[in-house]
């Protein structure tokens, strides 16, 4: 071949190459981001035959910090991957997301299609007191008069819908989520609610919180706790959580009757019952007093805010001095870390900052503390919980639902209990996924429903249910 008839056949390759690469992606409806993401998902993150049970994700100035805990889990048979958000931002596949949160949730989709992911760890909340966020959450625009949006870590968990497809939880596009106005038809339908991968959250606000939680969890896998006598302790605290006097339908001491619904599911534990009915309840001293001496749960039945927890005295005669996160402070049970559970509204809502005393509707909801009363009790030095469940946004009972008079977060708390006293479901995850998929079966969302506030509660409940903790963790550590 002649120079000449070379560089024509050189200029025709490029040529065809060229064509190529710009309308290729286009055939048959593929757009460049596809191509970009099949390319790139199979030549790049998932490229061999690994597999993984948990996934761990971290900003990248706390992967040093995180090791230990990837090493501890893969001691104990979990096999473990930790990612950082700048590699999942990197990732190709996230540029299909429109949000860091998108991206976050399609990279969770493809470790569980490539590595078999059944757990997911979101490690980092706030950053201090900024509105900036070590790892971003999801808000819902669930709303209502009380609460335009929430923070729902559900988003995360449910990856495919009933057909088996990405749920992305915008059906109508518009780039606002799991949108549903209190009293009016959902925006955002069909939405799953039931989470694919069990997930936790240790929202960390600095690195001390992290080594915090990160020794913590290691201390208490590693010891089987189940030996000790304090683990086989069951602390509940309730009361009259709506009184009679202001409704006739509201019967009964209410956060007693759950705690003993829960007590009653928890075989082979002693009780201790702190109730306001009989007098075993009356100020936050009593409940630091039996968390001082240790229990491998506490239960706490009744009214919250990020700050403080608290319940009625029979028909509504006054209030237990509240249990505040000040008073979390004052909680010395050293390595005898229980399981808590708290059905009180807002306690887990861990957007507040100091800053928020500024704006007044804000600082009337005391949204304005440092860190939210579920994270101060899971991240307690010298104490504490090993794990808090409970609300980030209201809490609504039974009581929210006049029609049907059933349901609410107190039914899917005392599932909780059930699955780990009756069930035997030992890792924590398990247990909180188990527990939200029993209440979508029982109590399934219908999104056409002229009822709409009574379905509303059912999405709300599930969607702001969340974990502060490892989802890997086994309850009362391993032999």
């Amino acid at each position: 071949m002649d120079n000449k008839l070379y560089r024509k056949f050189k200029l025709t390759v490029i040529l065809i190459l060229l064509i190529g690469m710009i309308f290729l992606p286009l055939i048959n409806g593929q757009n460049i981001k596809k191509s970009i993401y099949e390319i790139y998902s199979k030549d790049n993150f998932f490229n061999s035959d690994d597999s993984y049970d948990f996934l761990i994700i971290c900003p990248i100035y706390f992967k040093r910090l995180v090791k230990p805990l990837v090493n501890h889990k893969e001691k104990h048979g979990i096999k473990t991957n930790l990612v950082t958000l700048k590699e999942i931002y990197s990732y190709e596949n996230s540029s299909l997301g429109r949000d860091k949160p998108e991206k976050i949730k399609i990279f969770i989709k493809d470790a569980i299609e490539n590595w078999g992911i059944k757990y997911v760890l979101l490690f980092g909340g706030k950053i201090s007191q900024t509105n900036m966020w070590h790892l971003p959450v999801r808000y819902i625009h669930l709303g209502n008069d009380w609460e335009p949006k929430i923070i729902s870590d559900l988003y995360y968990a449910d990856i495919y819908d009933s057909e088996g497809e990405f749920c992305n939880w915008d059906s109508d596009g518009d780039g606002k989520f799991g949108e549903w106005l209190y009293g009016s038809q959902p925006e955002d339908k069909f939405i799953d609610l039931n989470p694919d991968v069990s997930i936790g959250r240790l929202p960390c606000q600095n690195r001390f919180e992290v080594r915090l939680m990160v020794y913590k969890i290691i201390t208490y896998e590693n010891k089987n706790q189940k030996e000790e006598s304090w683990f086989n302790n069951m602390i509940v605290a309730a009361g009259d959580t709506y009184p009679e006097k202001n409704n006739p339908a509201w019967v009964g001491f209410e956060g007693e009757f759950y705690g003993d619904r829960a007590i009653e599911n928890m075989t082979g534990f002693n009780p201790i019952r702190l109730y306001t009915s009989d007098g075993t309840l009356t100020h936050w001293k009593n409940i630091t007093q039996a968390m001082n001496k240790g229990s491998g749960f506490v239960y706490f039945v009744g009214h919250g805010c990020p700050m403080l927890w608290t319940n009625n005295f029979p028909n509504g005669t006054g209030r237990v001095e509240p249990f505040r996160s000040f008073e979390i402070a004052r909680l010395r049970n050293g390595r005898k870390l229980p399981v808590c559970v708290v059905s009180g509204c807002h306690n887990l809502q861990f957007d507040v900052t100091i800053f928020n005393y500024f704006n007044k509707t804000k600082r009337t909801r005391v949204e304005y503390i440092p860190e939210c009363w579920g994270w101060q009790m899971t991240r307690k030095v010298g104490g504490g919980s090993i794990a808090t469940i409970g609300c980030t946004a209201l809490g609504h009972t039974k009581e929210d639902k006049p029609i049907s008079f059933a349901g609410g977060i107190n039914e899917l708390e005392v599932e909780f209990f059930k699955q780990y006293g009756q069930n035997k479901i030992e890792i924590i995850g398990d247990t909180w996924t188990n527990a939200i998929k029993w209440y979508i079966e029982t109590y399934p969302v219908d999104w056409n429903s002229e009822l709409s506030n009574e379905s509303w509660v059912d999405d709300q409940v599930v969607s702001t249910w969340i974990l502060f903790g490892d989802p890997t963790l086994k309850i009362g550590g391993y032999p």
